[in-house]
């Protein structure tokens, strides 16, 4: 019965959102607020592969319209808490007697998700930890839900996306979504982190709690912590100290380690009160095949040098530029937007200037699509990166980034 409520839920989401696009067409004018307010109402009940969708669109603020952008961002702010009431089944099937565990537990969630929702609570020992619940019965629901999504996704064709480029958005998503449903391998990844970055004493990760833990809660010490979202307004140092540290975490991360987290929105990150970036979710973390960053780089070199030829042999090598003609212009445009951050010297992230060069790109680079097709690992390595750059960005980062890529490139890079 929940599983048809669902199903019949997903598919009057289609309907109000399709009706939006439709009302737009015939109107001939945009209206992406309302259709941005369609989907916020529908999905932050639905919760799962439906909300993890629109989280991940969000991310796209170079990309997407700005009413659009604005209003599915509100998923990662303003998502409707699942009812106690499931959330406590879900503990009591954990620990059975809560009282005897817990001398409390917040009803209110401390952060909410697509899989699960983090409640903070207090050992019979006084520990302060929090508990990260999978929303109950997601697992058994969770394919269903993916199929009713495809169908759902297939609403892109209206923003004139490709199908390639749709049936790798989707299987990043299944792939990513599964994979959230693990929570032991969480804990292992929170371990994993916790002592390789041991030495960045400007970063810290929860640690996990095996004793209180398992297949559906994940158990954390507790960091407080302001979310990076929260971190506009703050003291100019402390936001250049967080970029810093997550620009440094980074670039450790891809050319050490060959791994990536991969789900960056914001409210997976914190500044904790002296400062230190917390990072509070290893649900997504992918390796990055160190030829598949050597290739990166090669377009990266070749992007900053001017080299339209290069860039094209170097998006063919990713796998990413399919067919014919390769889009020359396109490529100079690109990197004419992306050169400026690459500049000696600090370079400001807030530049307003790149992001307007980068919005007046994104039509372009949707009409090419035909030609540039990356493959689905591709797209969920450039949308994690993408996602970084766009707190780097909320940060106000000011970075040296020719002096930081300097040393990565190939071996005779002026």
């Amino acid at each position: 019965m929940r599983e048809r409520g669902r199903t019949r839920r997903l598919l009057g989401l289609g309907a109000r959102t399709g009706g939006a696009l439709i009302r737009t067409r015939m109107g001939g004018q945009a209206d992406w607020r309302a259709l941005g307010e369609a989907l916020f109402e529908g999905l932050s009940e639905l919760k799962g592969p439906a909300m993890k969708l629109a989280q991940i669109m969000s991310q796209w603020d170079d990309l997407l319209p700005p009413d659009l952008a604005e209003e599915l961002s509100r998923l990662q702010r303003q998502a409707e808490p699942m009812p106690w009431t499931g959330i406590r089944r879900t503990l009591v099937a954990q620990y059975g007697d809560l009282d005897a565990v817990f001398s409390g537990i917040e009803e209110r969630p401390f952060a909410s998700a697509s899989m699960g929702q983090v409640h903070r609570a207090t050992t019979r020992d006084g520990e302060t930890l929090v508990l990260k619940v999978q929303y109950p019965g997601l697992a058994e629901v969770l394919e269903s839900d993916l199929a009713q999504v495809r169908r759902l996704m297939r609403l892109g064709r209206w923003f004139k996306v490709p199908q390639a480029r749709l049936d790798a958005l989707f299987e990043e998503l299944a792939v990513s979504l599964r994979g959230e449903l693990d929570y032991h391998a969480e804990a292992q990844a929170l371990a994993r982190y916790r002592s390789r970055y041991a030495h960045l004493d400007s970063l810290v990760i929860p640690e996990p709690l095996p004793d209180f833990s398992g297949p559906r809660v994940l158990a954390m010490r507790y960091v407080a912590g302001t979310p990076l979202r929260d971190l506009e307004a703050a003291d100019d140092a402390l936001r250049q100290r967080v970029a810093t540290t997550l620009a440094d975490w980074l670039t450790e991360e891809l050319f050490t380690h060959g791994e990536l987290h991969a789900d960056p929105h914001a409210g997976n990150f914190a500044a904790d009160p002296t400062g230190r970036l917390v990072i509070y979710d290893l649900g997504a973390v992918i390796p990055v095949p160190e030829a598949r960053l050597a290739a990166m780089m090669r377009l990266l070199e070749a992007t900053l040098v001017g080299d339209p030829m290069a860039m094209d042999a170097a998006m063919l090598e990713l796998g990413g530029r399919q067919g014919q003609g390769a889009p020359l212009a396109l490529y100079r445009e690109a990197a004419e937007a992306v050169t400026p951050l690459f500049e000696p010297g600090e370079q400001d992230f807030g530049d307003v200037r790149v992001h307007r060069r980068l919005r007046e790109l994104s039509p372009k680079v949707w009409a090419a699509m035909d030609r540039l097709q990356p493959p689905a690992d591709t797209l969920l390595l450039s949308r994690t990166l993408n996602g970084h750059y766009w707190n780097l960005v909320r940060l106000g980062a000011r970075l040296d980034m020719a002096e930081r890529t300097r040393p990565l490139f190939p071996r005779g890079h002026a």
